[in-house]
């Protein structure tokens, strides 16, 4: 039977949900985009049904969310507010009846991503938690964890610049936008490290080649279904 944080939304039958949910967390340029395509392909050759979600990709919020980072204003309580509806109406929409249906729903960042960085921006902690407090709890989360200098290099190699937020530009960081990158990153690492330790997701080192970190998750995801999933 699944499980929430907290509430539940309304009319929602938690047994009523069959499927699995797994979550591959981590910053960007770690890896995420580039797993979650190897690990749905594999998933799909060995029979299972997979639907795939993420941030800012609701029917209802996502575009003007995208939008509006553009013009790098948005406040930090504003754009909390924003992702929250952008997360529940992918959940209500998107990951329920997938779930319902017994499927593998496999989401690039959960609400892992979404406390970490309202926590990092001045957010008190207990009311971004509320706010998420009807998430369903995910069978399995998968950390990618990679330096930040890492990140930094993987990012100027392949978009050729930096982007304002992951920079936490709009948290007053000096004007070198690499060395704001850099600290922004290191903390958004330590309070990953705080919510591993609360929620209990795995770390996967991804300071390696593709190959590896697909082969390890391949390893857990497998034990995790054999065990508990749904097929």
């Amino acid at each position: 039977m699944k499980e929430s944080y907290g509430g539940t939304l309304p009319r929602l039958d938690l047994s009523s949900l069959p499927g699995t949910l797994i979550v591959i967390e981590g910053p960007d340029c770690a890896g995420r985009t580039t797993q979650g395509d190897l690990v749905s392909r594999w998933l799909e050759q060995k029979g299972y049904a997979v639907a795939r979600t993420g941030l800012a990709r609701s029917r209802l919020a996502g575009r003007s969310l995208r939008r509006a980072k553009t013009g790098n204003m948005l406040t930090q309580k504003t754009m909390s507010l924003f992702y929250a509806t952008d997360f529940y109406d992918q959940l209500e929409n998107t990951v329920i009846p997938a779930l319902r249906s017994g499927l593998v729903v496999l989401a690039d960042r959960w609400i892992y991503t979404l406390i970490a960085r309202d926590v990092v921006r001045g957010a008190d902690r207990d009311w971004v938690k509320r706010m998420y407090s009807m998430a369903l709890v995910p069978q399995a989360v998968y950390y990618l964890d990679a330096p930040p200098r890492t990140l930094v290099e993987r990012t100027l190699a392949r978009y050729s610049r930096l982007n304002y937020w992951e920079a936490g530009m709009d948290l007053g960081s000096p004007g070198d936008w690499y060395e704001g990158f850099i600290g922004y990153q290191k903390r958004l690492r330590t309070e990953f490290s705080r919510l591993r330790e609360e929620y209990g997701f795995e770390r996967v080192n991804a300071n390696r080649g593709a190959a590896a970190v697909f082969g390890e998750l391949k390893e857990k995801i497998g034990a995790m279904l054999v065990n508990g999933g749904t097929r």
